[in-house]
C-alpha cells in the first residue's frame, strides 16, 4: 500500500514538472547572467577607489559600495606621495617640514557632472577645515573641474591654472617677486583658476591677468560657470572656516584664491 502510493506521487510530480520543461525548451537556451560583467566594472571602479586615482571618474553606486566617508581624508605624506612632490612642489631647501603636510582625498563634482577623484596638499592645520569645505561642496554638487597635485604639471602655475585645476601646497614665491607665497605653506588655495584668475590694473589703465587666458573671465560682471562671487557657496563655506579671499583685496583680485592666517 505505502509503495503504490509512493509511486503514484512520483508519477504525478514528473507529469506535472514536464510541461514546464517543454515550455523552456522551446523558448531556446537560458540567456546568459551578466551578473558577473556588472561586478567587474564595478571592480575595476573600486582599484580606482582603492589606489585612489586622482583625476579619475567613478559612479554614485561605486561610491556608495565603497563608502562616502572613506573619500574625505587628511593623511601624512607617504612615500609615494613625496616622491611624487619631491623637486617639484617640495624643492630642495623647502622650509616646511614634510611633517607638517597632509595629503587630502576628497570627491567632487566635474563640469559635466561626474563623480571626479580628488586630492591636495596642505598644511595640516587646515586638512580638516579643507575635508569639511569640500565634502560640503560635493553633496550641494558644487562644480570644480579638476583637482589634482600640481606636481602633475611640474609645479609650474600657469599650465596648473590654464587646466583650471584646483591646487594648494607649492613651494614658491610671488610672482614676480621674491616674497614666498601663501602656497608655500600650504595655507592657500585656488579654486577653479581658469574662471577665477587674479587681476590688477596697471598704471597705464590696462589689466594684467594671471592666466592670460583667463581674461575673458576678468569682467566679474558677467555670469558664467565656476565664478566665485560673494554670494557663491564656495566663498560662503570658505569665510565660515575662517579663510580669507582673494577677491577682497583692494591692490589687486585675486578671485581664486583663499588663505588662512
Amino acid at each position: 500500500m505505502t509503495f503504490n502510493h509512493s509511486v503514484f506521487l512520483a508519477l504525478f510530480c514528473l507529469l506535472l514538472a514536464s510541461p514546464c520543461r517543454a515550455a523552456r525548451s522551446a523558448e531556446g537556451p537560458e540567456k546568459p547572467q551578466l551578473v558577473g560583467k556588472k561586478v567587474h566594472l564595478n571592480d575595476d571602479e573600486q582599484e580606482k577607489l582603492r589606489r585612489w586615482k586622482a583625476g579619475e571618474t567613478v559612479s554614485p553606486q561605486a561610491v556608495r559600495r565603497y563608502g562616502e566617508w572613506r573619500c574625505f581624508s587628511a593623511d601624512t605624506i607617504s612615500n609615494a606621495v613625496f616622491a611624487r612632490m619631491w623637486g617639484k612642489s617640495y624643492k630642495k631647501g623647502c622650509s616646511i617640514p614634510r611633517s607638517k603636510l597632509r595629503y587630502v582625498k576628497v570627491l567632487h563634482i566635474n563640469g559635466a557632472g561626474e563623480i571626479q577623484l580628488g586630492e591636495l596638499v596642505c598644511h595640516a592645520d587646515i586638512a580638516a577645515d579643507l575635508v569639511s569645505i569640500f565634502r560640503d561642496l560635493y553633496r550641494a554638487s558644487y562644480p570644480i573641474a579638476r583637482m589634482v597635485l600640481i606636481d602633475n604639471y611640474g609645479a609650474q602655475d600657469r599650465p596648473s591654472m590654464e587646466a583650471n585645476n584646483t591646487s594648494c601646497f607649492n613651494y614658491r614665491t610671488v610672482s614676480g617677486t621674491r616674497k614666498l607665497s601663501a602656497h608655500s605653506r600650504g595655507r592657500a588655495i585656488d579654486i577653479n583658476p581658469l574662471h577665477n584668475p587674479c587681476v590688477k590694473s596697471r598704471a597705464d589703465g590696462t589689466l594684467r591677468v594671471d592666466p592670460e587666458k583667463g581674461r575673458r573671465y576678468a569682467d566679474r560682471t558677467k555670469s558664467f560657470k565656476y565664478k566665485i562671487s560673494h554670494s557663491d557657496l564656495c566663498y560662503r563655506l570658505f569665510k565660515r572656516h575662517g579663510f580669507v579671499w582673494g577677491g577682497d583685496w583692494r591692490s589687486l583680485k585675486d578671485y581664486q584664491h583663499f588663505e588662512k592666517p
